[in-house]
């Protein structure tokens, strides 16, 4: 069976807080989880999103990848909750913005989280250059880019 006609799997993901995140077989799902599967979003593996604590409490280890599949699903547990108050009000496509947003928030941070943007404005005084320096611009730029 060749990759395009094999069946599609529902994917999960084992987060130490949220204990397990499912992704089912549906396009809006199967969309999420290429997402986070992109090169983009799984550089944030590398990046700590708890700065330098660890240096401190070694067990505070935390990166930027869990972080966002993290609030991607509070934003998906929130969401259900509005659904079920709202009924036919409810906006599934309102909806699935938000968490896309929820899931893809971060995608813009650098090294060691804010920690990283306080060096850059520092940087930027000494050499009297002006960085957009803000993990949110980062976000977009990344988002709207071309990256391959």
């Amino acid at each position: 069976m060749d990759e395009e006609t094999a069946p599609v799997k529902p994917q999960r993901i084992r987060d130490p807080l949220h204990d397990l995140i499912e992704f089912g077989t549906g396009d809006f799902d199967q969309a999420l989880w290429c997402l986070i599967n992109c090169r983009e979003f799984q550089r944030l593996r590398r990046v700590k999103q708890l700065g330098f604590s660890e240096l401190v409490y070694p067990g505070a280890t935390h990166s930027r990848l869990l972080h966002s599949i993290g609030v991607f699903q509070t934003a998906r547990q929130l969401s259900e909750i509005i659904k079920s108050r709202l009924g036919g009000q409810f906006n599934q496509e309102r909806s699935n913005v938000a968490l896309i947003a929820a899931l893809v928030h971060d995608v813009g941070h650098g090294p060691f989280s804010h920690a990283f943007e306080s060096s850059l404005k520092q940087l930027d005084k000494i050499t009297g250059l002006k960085h957009e320096n803000r993990h949110e611009i980062w976000t977009a730029e990344i988002i709207r880019g071309d990256t391959f």
